[in-house]
């Protein structure tokens, strides 16, 4: 599997915040492969083996965006949809496009404060006068790069439109 990306790390480029930061983005008809990865009580299982069967897919259709973009939903406590960009339709994979208004947030710090960070989102929304009707995590890099990087940046993701 190859990354296209520059990194330092050979893995996951390093995350500029700036662009998310509380900005308002958006989109028509994004393309993603979509994926799903099971959970117990919402901690993913396999995620790493569901991420490498997709890239492999998104590789071989030599499909990469020109940025990652990896968002989850968590639909229950025992299931995540992953959603992965790609610049092209892949083979062999289940294909999804998103369209609307999105407003994002970036959070930095360990995942165990997700709850915390899902209100200050909300308050940030209500704040903003926007509805939630949907809300997507970005996970910006892989736990080994966010290590090696210093900073565990997540964007909280939120259709609002």
């Amino acid at each position: 599997m190859e990354t296209p990306y520059e990194s330092e790390t050979g893995c996951c480029p390093r995350f500029d915040p700036e662009p998310w930061d509380e900005k308002e983005h958006t989109w028509q008809d994004r393309l993603f492969i979509r994926d799903h990865v099971p959970c117990v009580f919402y901690m993913p299982l396999g995620f790493g083996r569901v991420m490498v069967r997709n890239m492999e897919k998104i590789d071989r259709a030599r499909a990469h965006p020109p940025a990652p973009l990896l968002l989850s939903d968590c639909v229950s406590p025992w299931r995540s949809d992953i959603y992965i960009e790609v610049a092209r339709d892949v083979p062999d994979a289940t294909m999804t496009r998103l369209s609307g208004t999105f407003l994002t947030k970036v959070f930095e710090g360990p995942y165990k404060n997700i709850r915390q960070w899902v209100g200050q989102m909300k308050q940030f929304l209500e704040s903003r006068g926007k509805p939630l009707q949907k809300l997507y995590f970005y996970y910006t890099t892989c736990p080994k790069c966010a290590k090696a990087y210093g900073k565990n940046y997540v964007v909280l993701v939120a259709q609002v439109g």
